[in-house]
């Protein structure tokens, strides 16, 4: 594994304890503790592999041509392969190691790649103590902005706490307890190194697993104009770009499966996240309304 690790100082401990949402609860705070030539290339993990990894988010956001059978496995293209994802039901789970504890964070919802928005519910886990698990956090994805309701104490019911993914350090690809399905299909255009493992089934879906690295500062540059701010922020915060990515994508080039895997060290022991994002029910309809400049809280939050 390539161990990437996060900057020390300030920004740095915010990430850790506003990161991984819940997590400072959960184990006493962070710093305690790629038929015909095409084909055979996919398989050698070659540039047939590469080009289908990199390809994944403009598939996902209808931005490629649609070839995606072609793309990923030299063979005819499928009849529905002309069929873009636009949005897509999502599940995630973050899992993060430190101080010898580990704790999983997990959330459902839906997303639309074509706006960039997205509503999730997060679900924390139980303390370290043994309470009940928290009340679920509710939170909404746009394009270089995070809300999230139930966030933290002190923060009435109705209100949501607002912040900006394009200033913080990891551009919010750990920070929320999630990683925003977009931003993880965006770090696949910085794909290097990629193999291909085979293929496997997902759901009931054949898929091809591809494994390699994303260099995060290359992401940011070939992203689309809609996701290079977070991605640029993460490129600055950590000073070892590269991240490890196990990806699955079905016939038509479409994510399915991507785990992550980000390591960074601050004060403390170095601690480990395994951010994974699983896309089904393509075409589901999705509803996002941001909220207005009232509902946002703009007081104090303290950690619970």
């Amino acid at each position: 594994m390539v161990v990437q690790q996060h900057r020390s100082g300030g920004g740095a401990r915010a990430v850790c304890a506003l990161a991984v949402v819940g997590v400072m609860a959960a184990t006493a705070g962070c710093s305690a503790g790629g038929g015909g030539d095409r084909a055979v290339a996919d398989e050698r993990g070659g540039a047939g592999s590469l080009d289908a990894v990199r390809r994944a988010a403009a598939v996902l956001a209808g931005t490629a041509s649609g070839t995606g059978t072609a793309a990923v496995a030299g063979t005819a293209p499928d009849p529905g392969a002309g069929t873009v994802a636009g949005t897509a039901e999502v599940r995630t789970s973050m899992e993060t190691a430190a101080g010898g504890t580990r704790v999983t964070i997990r959330g459902r919802g839906t997303y639309d790649f074509r706006t960039r928005t997205g509503r999730l519910t997060v679900v924390l886990p139980k303390d370290a103590a043994g309470e009940d698990e928290h009340r679920p956090i509710t939170e909404l994805l746009a394009p270089g902005a995070l809300y999230m309701k139930n966030r933290g104490a002190g923060v009435p019911a109705d209100k949501w706490v607002r912040v900006d993914t394009t200033a913080l350090e990891d551009g919010n690809l750990v920070t929320g307890g999630v990683t925003d399905p977009m931003a993880a299909a965006e770090l696949l255009r910085g794909a290097r190194q990629v193999t291909y493992e085979g293929r496997t089934e997902l759901a009931g879906v054949t898929v091809r697993h591809y494994r390699g690295t994303a260099d995060i500062g290359l992401a940011a540059r070939e992203a689309a104009p809609g996701s290079r701010g977070v991605l640029a922020a993460a490129a600055k915060g950590f000073s070892e770009d590269t991240v490890p990515f196990d990806v699955y994508l079905d016939e038509q080039g479409r994510l399915r499966k991507v785990r992550h895997r980000f390591s960074f060290a601050n004060e403390g022991p170095p601690a480990e996240v395994v951010s994974t994002t699983l896309l089904f029910g393509f075409g589901v309809p999705v509803s996002v309304r941001l909220p207005d400049g009232g509902d946002i809280y703009t007081g104090q939050i303290r950690q619970r």
